[in-house]
């Protein structure tokens, strides 16, 4: 009996546990996108921008007047340094791919240390380059939208796959794509789009988050999904459109 109690106990720990983990993947931004923008626009041209992505996707493309504070550097020493840096009694501007994440964790950082204003960007550098705003970059233009344009038409039925190699819902997403388009290399066109080597693209596709995927049939939009979608799910959505004369 005493077991089965122990038992009963861990288990709703599980259930709570489980509970709390998708309540935090859900979390809603404090802040819309257009607020942001504006208390950033209003802190400028000092506005304290901190961008905790690795420094190799910041060099790629950033917010501009962001600083790089790599929150996954093991050398923590210099991530406080930078902080202590800052003006505690003026707003902190936070983003990461998405939003959540890396954002998320430097904003709870700066907030744990008593910074009295810090707002993380609804959709992360995903939305704002989708959005069309500006960013330093040292990519190209990529595939332009008449390229992008000319591949959805010449094809009956077209899945296109948003993506980024430094995102970690994006890798497994791509790899299911990959694996159902090489299962069933007749039956649609594969296209995949890097969002930070195609910003333009990205902003004419109005990209919020990534991973997004988008499927044309006759070179009209005829489904969407953002985030992470199941293998069953794609191919359940490609067989009905298959099916559909």
């Amino acid at each position: 009996m005493k077991k089965l109690k122990i038992a009963f106990v861990i288990g709703v720990a599980s259930i709570l546990n489980t509970a709390v983990h998708a309540q935090n993947n859900n979390k809603q931004p404090d802040i819309s996108f257009e607020t942001f923008q504006a208390k950033l626009k209003q802190a400028s041209p000092n506005a304290q921008i901190l961008d905790p992505r690795a420094p190799e996707e910041y060099k790629l493309n950033h917010l501009i007047g962001a600083i790089n504070a790599n929150v996954a550097d093991e050398n923590k020493v210099e991530l406080q340094k930078l902080i202590d840096k800052l003006d505690k009694k003026k707003p902190v501007f936070v983003y990461g791919i998405n939003y959540g994440g890396r954002g998320s964790t430097l904003a709870k950082k700066l907030k744990d240390q008593n910074f009295t204003e810090v707002y993380e960007l609804p959709g992360g550098i995903s939305k704002w380059i989708g959005a069309g705003q500006p960013v330093e970059s040292t990519t190209s233009i990529g595939l332009t939208e008449a390229e992008y344009k000319k591949i959805v038409a010449a094809n009956k039925l077209v899945l296109v796959d948003v993506h980024s190699k430094y995102c970690g819902t994006c890798r497994k997403v791509t790899s299911i794509v990959d694996s159902i388009s090489s299962e069933n290399p007749k039956d649609f066109k594969l296209v995949k789009v890097e969002l930070f080597e195609n910003k333009q693209l990205s902003k004419e596709l109005n990209i919020e988050s990534i991973p997004t995927l988008i499927l044309y049939k006759d070179d009209k939009v005829v489904w969407q999904k953002r985030g992470f979608t199941s293998k069953a799910d794609i191919e359940t959505v490609i067989k009905e459109e298959l099916a559909l004369k």
